[in-house]
């Protein structure tokens, strides 16, 4: 008897589970991103991304390197991404939005963005300092050592207090 039970209860596990994994989600590019994280008042975290080093990483690839998978995992965003997801990705976008936050697609909403909860349930990625070393670490021909707490710093774009 549990035998022929133990199947409705992992469906219906899954059912009543949020259920969804990172393949459910799509990517969407750091242009979809731009349009509610531009403005100041909501912290221009656009503004500080394109004018950063991530958003040109791949132009830092030169000869063979732009076309080399191990660079172009993390020179750009769809160098890390299902080959299925590139059609909203491009190269020239660099290290995107959705490379350190995750595929946007679910969370992008202004409804779901309101609630950290919600926004990670549905894709949203806080990026820590395990993330960041993915690609910044000795595999690197150019590494020169990376010392997470000063490069956040250089690279925070925090959003203000909704109060």
């Amino acid at each position: 008897m549990f035998i022929k039970v133990l199947p409705l209860f992992l469906a219906l596990g899954l059912f009543l589970g949020n259920g969804s994994s990172p393949a459910d989600f799509e990517y969407i590019g750091s242009a979809k991103c731009k349009s509610c994280h531009n403005s100041p008042a909501k912290g221009a975290q656009y503004k500080v991304w394109a004018a950063g080093p991530h958003a040109k990483a791949f132009e830092s690839l030169k000869g063979d390197d732009a076309k080399n998978p191990k660079c172009l995992k993390c020179h750009t965003t769809m160098g890390h991404t299902d080959k299925d997801l590139h059609y909203t990705l491009t190269q020239k976008e660099g290290v995107g939005c959705e490379t350190c936050h995750g595929a946007g697609s679910a969370y992008k909403s202004p409804a779901i963005m309101r609630n950290q909860e919600k926004s990670i349930a549905k894709g949203l990625i806080i990026p820590d300092e395990k993330l960041c070393r993915s690609c910044h670490n000795e595999e690197s021909p150019d590494f020169k050592g990376f010392d997470y707490k000063e490069y956040l710093k250089k690279m925070a774009h925090p959003r203000p207090s909704d109060d």
